[in-house]
């Protein structure tokens, strides 16, 4: 992987393939590895005709590990993505985003409009205004000194993804006490790009994308069936419907 300073916060990065650019955003405690080549969405996309960016968050993988929660606003997260478009001269991007991916991919289409040629907003949906519960829950089990410390499921899930992603703890405690700031639908509406909106039947972190797709002007949604937030991810109806919306976008 390539690396670049956004502003002062290093952000690693990798292109593959060529043809129009496509900017895939992880979700988060993951990595571009695990959310986007792992589960064969780079090599789908490039070998179907597309350039493919992806780069680790700030606190994620190989990037820069920050440890105050302010350093973790979905906008300053979504000027990290604008910043890696300018680095790479790259005017115009199709941006997926996964769960919170998916929020910064579209305060990046919000506050850079002419950087985004089309947006697909998956494993976020209807939670992405209304919010997620359980937060500090959440970063307390990343703080605990083991995860014999944590008893409750939802987020002794989280402190085990974390650790098989191999993440620090710290730094993504920090990452979660800010990264879940709702999106209000005045702002949504402002989405100007053509919007695909994707997740799990049974996810109950994304919500329904219904409610989602009513408040983006120009937005179609998909729901996977049987699928939650772990497993809609490498989903081939979920690929499929993706490459044909970047390509009819194209």
């Amino acid at each position: 992987m390539a690396r670049f300073l956004s502003e002062s916060v290093e952000i690693d990065y990798e292109v593959t393939g060529a043809g129009p650019p496509v900017l895939l955003i992880h979700g988060f405690a993951s990595t571009a590895r695990v959310n986007w080549w792992n589960t064969g969405w780079v090599k789908m996309l490039a070998d179907g005709g597309f350039k493919v960016i992806t780069f680790d968050n700030r606190g994620h993988g190989l990037s820069t590990k920050l440890y105050e929660a302010e350093a973790y606003r979905p906008l300053t997260m979504a000027g990290d993505a604008r910043r890696l478009l300018d680095h790479l001269g790259v005017d115009q991007a199709h941006v997926m985003g996964y769960s919170m991916g998916a929020r910064i991919a579209a305060l990046l289409a919000i506050a850079h409009p002419e950087r985004v040629r089309s947006l697909v907003l998956a494993g976020l949906a209807a939670s992405m205004m209304t919010g997620i519960d359980g937060g500090e829950d959440v970063a307390r089990a990343l703080e605990a000194p083991s995860r014999d410390d944590v008893k409750e499921p939802g987020p002794l899930s989280f402190r085990l993804f974390a650790e098989q992603t191999k993440s620090d703890l710290k730094a993504l405690a920090a990452c979660m006490r800010s990264s879940r700031e709702d999106i209000p639908e005045t702002e949504l509406a402002r989405i100007a790009a053509p919007v695909l909106v994707v997740a799990g039947e049974i996810d109950e972190i994304a919500g329904p994308v219904e409610p989602l797709v009513r408040a983006i002007p120009d937005a179609q949604g998909l729901t996977l069936r049987d699928r939650n937030h772990m497993s809609a991810v490498g989903d081939r109806q979920f690929k499929q419907a993706v490459i044909e919306f970047f390509k009819s976008n194209s």
